[in-house]
């Protein structure tokens, strides 16, 4: 495994984090109950701070760090922006299905075995936070 591979590895978890983040801007645009507001400002800030440790991370192996979503994560979020629903139990259910698909699913399946420890470290946390967010928003259903 080459820094260059890693670097490409990490960038491409940081254009979707970067979705990510663009996606809970869409909802928290849409919703009205201050607490579930909250929540989903919350879990923005933490993706936020996790694209910022692997854009970090990505500078550190030498690299320069995407800045956005790239333009196919630009043409999902243009489309997304125009499907965001009204209703906020669809809106979390959304934002979960993003999570568990994006956040966790495919990110796992992006990193798998082309990472140095420390990058897998820093992946496999992001990864985490997913998982967890999907799972603070899972309990906001009940």
């Amino acid at each position: 495994m080459t820094n260059e591979t890693v670097i490409e590895e990490l960038n491409t978890l940081l254009r979707g984090t970067y979705m990510g983040i663009h996606g809970f801007e869409q909802y928290i645009q849409k919703l009205n109950h201050p607490d579930l507001k909250r929540s989903f400002q919350q879990i923005q800030q933490e993706q936020k701070q996790n694209a910022q440790k692997i854009a970090e991370q990505i500078q550190n192996l030498g690299g320069v760090p995407a800045d956005d979503e790239g333009i196919s994560g630009s043409m999902i979020n243009f489309m997304h922006k125009m499907m965001v629903p009204d209703n906020e139990r669809r809106i979390i259910e959304e934002a979960i299905e993003g999570l568990d698909k994006y956040g966790v699913h495919y990110s796992a399946e992006l990193v798998k075995g082309d990472l140095d420890p420390n990058s897998k470290q820093i992946a496999d946390e992001t990864i985490n936070d997913s998982r967890r967010h999907a799972e603070q928003l899972r309990q906001l259903m009940h």
